[in-house]
């Protein structure tokens, strides 16, 4: 896929994905939804969900490492500076060229624009936390978030491939 095609098309998910309201119901829906999805294809992710700093959800199932949750940690500084996701920062930086620390002054220690960490957007109000997860390719990171959203505001789910999948309820 195109870069300029890969922007628009995470751009057009952060606009969709936009939440009518968030609680701590909602992060355990969406926490749980998520390690369905890795239990299910046997993923070695960690997940996590903030609110305003606030942990609402976090699991590290079987293969992943304290690497992983530094990786959301990083990731999620991302979207918390930026209130984008960090899929789209990344792509935007490979678009124009240099890095965070290059651009922007920001240490590679702390923050991390790879793919996986995504802003939790309530309507009419604004970014309020992120969903992340870590330990797969950063674009697979990304999209196995925006699927769990998609399916939690049921929504179809496009995948970068194009073909719809049917989405558990």
């Amino acid at each position: 896929m195109e870069l300029n095609d890969e922007i628009a098309r995470v751009a057009a998910q952060e606009a969709a994905l936009r939440l009518p309201r968030f609680d701590e119901d909602f992060a355990w829906r969406l926490g749980t939804r998520l390690h369905g999805l890795a239990v299910e294809r046997r993923l070695a992710i960690a997940i996590e969900i903030r609110r305003c700093g606030q942990l609402l959800f976090h699991a590290a199932l079987p293969g992943t490492t304290p690497d992983n949750g530094d990786w959301i940690r990083r990731k999620g500084n991302v979207v918390t500076r930026f209130l984008r996701s960090s899929y789209a920062v990344g792509l935007s930086l490979q678009h124009k060229g240099g890095d965070l620390t290059s651009r922007y002054g920001l240490p590679a220690a702390d923050y991390a624009s790879h793919g996986g960490a995504f802003p939790l957007n309530v309507e009419g109000a604004a970014v309020i936390g992120y969903v992340a997860v870590s330990g797969l390719p950063q674009r697979l990171d990304h999209e196995l978030v925006v699927e769990a959203l998609s399916a939690e505001l049921g929504l179809i789910y496009l995948p970068p491939d194009g073909a719809a999948q049917a989405l558990p309820t």
